[in-house]
């Protein structure tokens, strides 16, 4: 027996797939593990994450995603982007569609570009959430604490997000302060942290530590919108934000809906032998 697999990205931020649109490939019993083993960069795959693409009741297909540390995610921006391509490609879906996740039915258009080869897609993302309560964080209003001398705030975005705004990214120390923050005890459910960075306009400089990944990642989407949405709430910004990731750029859309846009490219195909 041989398990077909396929990698993508979006912005860096990779991804298994597995396809189990006709039929459950891993059982669910060992979706979690499957995922640690398998994303491990030197004895396995590598990746940021597994995703499992499955039927969908009330949308036109699932997603679920689970992470290396083996704990699932509700919403992942750039993943749903490599899903919807795989999807798009393998002829599941048109270029638009509805995909079930965890955080809710999240709308997606897509298409490729005049010569077929670039893939973009627009997801219509949660809308920000900024009072405790949704994010989940302790205490009530909005968030904003002083963590190890940063003025941190919070939103949730589909997962939880802490956004602290600094000088200039490339010199924080992201493996020591971002677990710091992430693991916050005002975080019950632990948090993503960005690290922004103001550019000219309406442009955003952003790192990102993952729950999850527990390590920086190269683009993280639900960061990019939580980064975008907390300037956008701050007056720091217009409605239109480009965020640029260590993986390339976003472009995060706010007002009466939230929308980001982005690519995503299938790196390769395989199969692990059993």
């Amino acid at each position: 027996m041989e398990i077909p697999f396929t990698k993508l990205q979006g912005n860096g931020n990779d991804f298994i797939l597995i396809d189990e649109h006709a039929r459950e490939i891993i059982p669910e019993d060992m979706k979690a593990k499957f995922a640690s083993l398998y994303c491990d960069r030197r004895f396995g795959i590598g990746a940021d994450g597994v995703l499992y693409l499955g039927r969908s009741e009330q949308a036109d297909i699932a997603m679920r995603l689970f992470q290396p540390d083996e704990s699932e995610a509700d919403m992942c921006g750039n993943g749903i982007r490599c899903l919807a391509k795989y999807a798009f490609d393998a002829g599941y879906v048109k270029e638009s569609c509805a995909v079930e996740t965890r955080a809710g039915i999240i709308a997606v258009t897509m298409r490729y570009d005049e010569e077929g080869h670039e893939f973009f897609a627009t997801i219509a993302m949660p809308e920000p959430q900024f009072e405790r309560e949704r994010i989940p964080a302790s205490g009530s209003g909005e968030y904003r604490e002083d963590i190890c001398d940063y003025e941190v705030y919070a939103v949730n975005t589909g997962v939880p997000h802490a956004v602290v705004f600094v000088d200039e990214i490339g010199s924080i120390d992201i493996d020591r302060i971002g677990p710091i923050i992430r693991n916050h005890a005002t975080f019950p459910e632990g948090a993503n942290v960005n690290f922004v960075e103001r550019s000219e306009g309406d442009t955003l400089r952003i790192r990102t530590f993952e729950r999850g990944v527990e390590a920086e990642t190269y683009s993280c989407g639900t960061g990019a919108t939580a980064s975008a949405a907390m300037a956008h709430h701050l007056g720091y910004t217009g409605d239109a934000v480009k965020v640029e990731t260590k993986g390339g750029p976003l472009l995060i859309r706010l007002g009466e809906s939230t929308t980001m846009e982005g690519g995503a490219n299938t790196v390769f195909t395989g199969s692990i032998p059993l």
